[in-house]
């Protein structure tokens, strides 16, 4: 069984960065592909990005390269690095890791996810 942790998040100010933490519990973690999804109240969950076992070829929703995935697999941990935030990218944030991702911004997709970490970005 993987648990999963999110953490990081918080309020910021408009052009601020910020970054999540995700930290797994099992053996099997370096076995799975890691995303990250985020939601908001009303709004179905959409994916930011996902990054492969081995960090290989990240995949961004974003390209405008305001993220950044990352992940350490020797501490279990992934992470999300944000930058120049802005009020639309306010959310519950979550991480999610699944061992067979075809589609990596599919939710259903994944097998184990985190709880959630809410950014606020305002003034």
């Amino acid at each position: 069984q993987e648990q999963l942790v999110e953490s990081g998040g918080g309020l910021v100010q408009p052009g601020e960065s910020l970054r999540l933490s995700c930290a797994g519990s099992g053996r099997a973690w370096p076995l799975f592909l890691i995303g990250w999804f985020r939601q908001t109240p009303g709004k179905e969950r959409e994916a930011v990005g996902c990054i492969s076992k081995g960090g290989s070829s990240p995949w961004y929703a974003d390209q405008t390269g305001r993220f950044r995935m990352s992940r350490d697999d020797n501490t279990k941990t992934a992470y999300l690095e944000m930058k120049n935030l802005t009020p639309e990218d306010t959310a519950d944030y979550y991480c999610a890791i699944g061992v067979s991702v075809r589609r990596c911004s599919d939710p259903s997709d994944y097998d184990y996810w985190g709880q959630g970490t809410r950014v606020t970005v305002s003034s």
